[in-house]
């Protein structure tokens, strides 16, 4: 009873992160190029970036050179390179602006002259000019966003267990309803729901690299860790199973000590569609 406790303390503190955003609108397709206001919002790190285009082609409309636009010609970028769309907000944070994470050695919010802080993350926000060869384009209806996070749930489903029955025999409320839930940060229904398919015991390949690829390692009786599937998948980086020497593994914008458990670290601290999104951060 203990151990679900503390693993339901982890979980409301990662579903319950957010990200500072400031968002403006491209100076290239802005009546007022550079002198538009930006759109300033808390956002959830679980939650992804096409459920705010709405609410931004609405906040822009008035500055809009193409008044015609509709809210899923929207696209996102940081620093002119174009953003998957079908990430979580978080994991995108993370690979792209996140500065050296919290650690033992570093304090979020501990600044020093040298150190510029990434928040809040600075995006621009495009309506024409799809980006085609990078992103796939959203649809009117939201069932292309829809349909990818569900499709992740499934592939998460199928490697911890070797079947999507999980996720499969779900109610058709429970199915559409988590989807509906992440989107509209409805974080208690959402981990009813993303919780009722994850079994007792979670094989290693349930987490996936910097690279989003699936580990290979299979299940043994031996406790996998962080440490012991990095040195496998990335052994360049990783030599050692128990110190980071080279890189550190990064998830929720926090240092995931390399002696953390495999099957606690997805069970505690996925993201709503199941997967554990670490990113490899070099040290030095």
């Amino acid at each position: 009873m203990e151990n679900r406790v503390t693993l339901g303390s982890i979980q409301k503190t990662v579903w319950d992160g957010r990200i500072p955003l400031e968002i403006v609108l491209a100076s290239s397709e802005s009546r007022t190029f550079d002198q538009t206001d930006p759109y300033l919002i808390s956002y959830p790190r679980i939650s992804y970036l096409p459920s705010l285009l709405p609410k931004l082609r609405a906040f822009f409309s008035n500055s809009l050179i193409e008044p015609d636009s509709q809210p899923h010609d929207g696209w996102f970028e940081f620093e002119g390179v174009p953003l998957k769309w079908h990430y979580p907000v978080g994991l995108l944070f993370d690979l792209y602006a996140g500065a050296d994470p919290a650690s033992k050695t570093t304090s979020i919010g501990d600044e020093s002259p040298d150190r510029v802080s990434p928040l809040p993350w600075k995006l621009v926000v495009h309506f024409r000019d799809w980006p085609d060869e990078e992103l796939v384009r959203l649809d009117a209806d939201g069932m292309v966003m829809n349909d990818a996070f569900i499709n992740s749930v499934k592939e998460a489903d199928f490697l911890r267990n070797g079947t999507a029955k999980g996720i499969m025999s779900l109610s058709k409320e429970d199915s559409s309803g988590l989807w509906k839930a992440v989107e509209d940060d409805a974080e208690s229904s959402s981990l009813k729901v993303v919780q009722s398919p994850i079994p007792p015991s979670i094989p290693a390949s349930s987490m996936q690299s910097s690279q989003l690829l699936p580990s290979r390692a299979s299940p043994t009786t031996q406790t996998q860790t962080v440490g012991t599937i990095l040195h496998t998948l990335l052994p360049n980086l990783f030599p050692s199973r128990r110190t980071p020497v080279l890189a550190k593994p990064v998830l929720h914008g926090a240092v995931i000590p390399m002696s953390a458990p495999i099957e606690e670290v997805v069970r505690s601290s996925a993201y709503g569609d199941g997967w554990a999104y670490l990113v490899v951060r070099m040290m030095g």
